[in-house]
Parts: C-alpha cells; sequence; structure tokens
C-alpha cells in the first residue's frame, strides 16, 4: 500500500482553474473522500495522481517517490469509474483476469485462476464467473468493476463516485462492502463523491475541496461537529445546518451569523416560529419553520405533528457562530 503526498499541486482548463494549490496527505491504509460539488477539482485530484492528467505546478508522491514524471502504469495505481466499464462480450472471469493477462505482472495461468476466484469470493460474485457482462444487473456490474481493480493489487484505489449510477439501496449495500473490503485489505483509497452519507459512513478522513482548494481536513466527526467556516458547515448533515441571523435569538451573540444543526434547536422555548410543513420520514420527522422570514429545518419526535400555521417557541443549543464573509468565530 502506500502514503500519497500531494504538495501544492495545480490544474488549469484554459482559464478554468480545476485544482488551486492543493497539499494533502493520505496516509498508507487510509480511506480518505474528496467531498464537494460538481466543478469543485475532485475528479482532477484523482486524475492527476492516476497521471491521467499533467501537472501545472507541485508534486505528486506515493511512498515517497515523486511520480510526476512517470505514466500512468507507473505509477502502480487502480482507478474505478462512475461508469462501470467493462467488456460486454466478455464474462465476468475475462473481465476479471484481462488486466491480469498483461506482460507487466507475468503472472501464470494458475495464478490468474488463482486471483479471480480470490477477488470474486471478496466481492460476492463468484457465482456470476460465467455470466456474461451484459446478464448483471447495475450493482453486480460494479462489483466487477471494482473487481478489476482489486486483482491487481495497486499501491492505491482511486474512485470516482462509482455508486452515483445505482439506486438507493444498491448504493447503501455497496458502502458497507467497500468498507469492509478496505479493512480486509488494509488498502490506500481515495474515494471522490458529492454525497455526504457515502463521505460520512465510509471515510477515515474528508476532503471538503472548494473551488479547486482544500476547505477543511479531518475525520468526519471532527468535519461535521467544528466546520472552519460556513461552506465546510453546509456540506455535511441531513437536513443541512440553518445559517441565520444571530439578532433574530436573544443573548450574547460571538458573531453575526449562527449556525444550527436542526438537532440543536430546542423546541418549547426561545422565540416564536410558525410552521409551514412537516416531513414525516420513518425514523424521524422534519419540521419546516419560518422565523420572522428566514426558513429553518429542525427535528422533532418521529410520532409529533403539527399543523400548518401552527406557532411554536424554538431557541439555539450548542450553535456555530460565524463572521460576515462566513469564516467561524465560535
Amino acid at each position: 500500500m502506500a502514503e500519497v503526498v500531494l504538495e501544492h499541486v495545480s490544474k488549469s482548463f484554459g482559464h478554468i482553474t480545476a485544482v488551486n494549490d492543493l497539499s494533502i496527505t493520505i496516509s498508507d491504509g487510509g480511506f480518505v473522500v474528496l467531498l464537494g460539488p460538481t466543478g469543485a477539482g475532485k475528479t482532477t485530484t484523482l486524475r492527476l495522481i492516476a497521471g491521467l492528467e499533467k501537472l501545472d505546478g507541485g508534486s505528486i508522491h506515493l511512498n515517497g517517490r515523486d511520480v510526476g514524471s512517470e505514466s500512468p502504469a507507473q505509477r502502480d495505481v487502480a482507478m474505478v469509474f462512475q461508469q462501470y466499464s467493462l467488456y460486454p462480450h466478455m464474462t465476468v472471469r475475462e473481465n476479471l483476469s484481462f488486466p491480469l493477462k498483461s506482460p507487466a505482472f507475468n503472472l501464470s495461468d494458475a495464478e490468474i485462476i488463482n486471483k479471480v476466484n480470490e477477488v470474486a469470493r471478496t466481492l460476492q460474485i463468484a457465482h456470476k464467473l460465467d455470466n456474461n457482462a451484459t446478464q448483471l444487473s447495475g450493482g453486480e456490474m460494479q462489483r466487477v468493476s471494482i473487481g478489476r481493480a482489486l486483482v491487481r493489487d495497486p499501491q492505491l484505489y482511486l474512485m470516482d463516485e462509482p455508486l452515483s449510477s445505482l439506486d438507493a439501496k444498491l448504493r447503501a449495500d455497496l458502502r458497507v462492502e467497500l468498507k469492509r473490503i478496505h479493512a480486509d485489505l488494509g488498502a490506500t483509497l481515495l474515494y471522490v463523491t458529492h454525497d455526504q452519507i457515502e463521505a460520512m459512513t465510509m471515510a477515515t478522513k474528508i476532503g471538503v475541496l472548494e473551488e479547486g482548494r482544500l476547505a477543511q481536513f479531518g475525520s468526519p466527526r471532527e468535519i461535521y461537529g467544528n466546520p472552519h467556516n460556513v461552506y465546510v458547515a453546509s456540506r455535511l448533515g441531513i437536513p443541512r445546518i440553518n445559517i441565520l441571523p444571530s439578532h433574530l435569538f436573544s443573548g450574547d451573540h460571538k458573531g453575526p451569523q449562527i449556525g444550527l444543526r436542526p438537532e440543536n434547536i430546542v423546541e418549547g422555548e426561545g422565540v416564536d416560529a410558525r410552521v409551514t410543513r412537516t416531513e414525516h420520514l420513518g425514523d424521524q420527522t422534519r419540521l419546516h419553520l419560518d422565523l420572522k422570514g428566514h426558513p429553518v429545518i429542525t427535528l422533532i419526535g418521529v410520532h409529533a405533528d403539527y399543523a400548518t400555521g401552527t406557532t411554536i417557541k424554538i431557541g439555539p443549543r450548542n450553535p456555530l457562530y460565524f463572521d460576515a464573509q462566513g469564516k467561524r468565530v465560535f
């Protein structure tokens, strides 16, 4: 496996800066997720590490080796894409064995068979080895795509939103599988997504990207509970954090903006807010409120119900404070 170090990495396409002075360290055996919206520079960062794009500035080191001038093959990394990238005319067995037939691996037929069988068992697709790729479900095809990376035993796995095209249940199932595979292999894995649930449930560390820059890097718990600014605070949490003028609430304010996670709003005390909508989601109930013209979302008991137009009192508990530019001040 590998430690990956990016130092002041930059990449532009014409007048568009995709990655801007990015420095980050991915520890050996870590599961790091790069999180951010479309255009934040996530995929470009992966492609730079893989060698599919050339650096404009900075350096990339794998296990202490500067790989800036190396080809993708020399870097010994495996990349899993959003689309399955399987050969439709081949069986699952043939798709999995194809990367191992490269002269670079110099493996015997018996070694290839053993490796394919091992990976198929890990991914729980051994019973599908003789099926054509076109006979598989979406989840099975993505498992095969991941398997094509696993069979190579690379230094580093790069995954570019591999679950985004799957339905919700399959995404949940494969999140668990990827976490298990990472634990079993002790692999170093860099994973790109805009899905905060994937980031929170799988990552050992999250890197939040904003317009090609690293806004914050830390554990999921740290990013959620101690965000550096409004942008980072808004990337994690369902429902999203409520960012409000602090003067809406009484008390000693430590900044002009107050950030309230839905679970940190106390019902029954504070200021008046009007109910605009109630969402019953089974495991939780979300209450949508109007607080002096500002929308607010909070969580209430799963069996609670409020009629639209009802007035209730709400107040802050453990709030976050930000300055006018959105920087965390307390």
